[in-house]
């Protein structure tokens, strides 16, 4: 991902850094990479495709090799409140 990039918090109880990504230049984030388990190593990546603001694609890397373990198309699901 090129710059500009911004970490932000989460809510919740555990703290979760975030790295929202204006990937198309439109002004709204539109990819969202979390480190859901506190290691410093994203696992977590959300993008919204059509620029609608709900989460498109949901990829999963659960071992951190780089490789997603689990991809969800068509999720729909909301994007983090930043």
């Amino acid at each position: 991902m090129t710059e500009p990039q911004e970490t932000v918090e989460t809510r919740g109880n555990d703290r979760v850094d975030l790295i929202a990504q204006d990937a198309n230049g439109d002004g709204k984030p539109d990819v969202w990479v979390s480190d859901t388990d506190g290691d410093g190593k994203p696992d977590l990546f959300q993008f919204d495709t059509d620029g609608d603001g709900k989460v498109d694609i949901t990829m999963v890397d659960l071992d951190e090799d780089g490789n997603p373990d689990q991809i969800v198309d068509g999720d729909g699901g909301h994007p983090p409140v930043v």
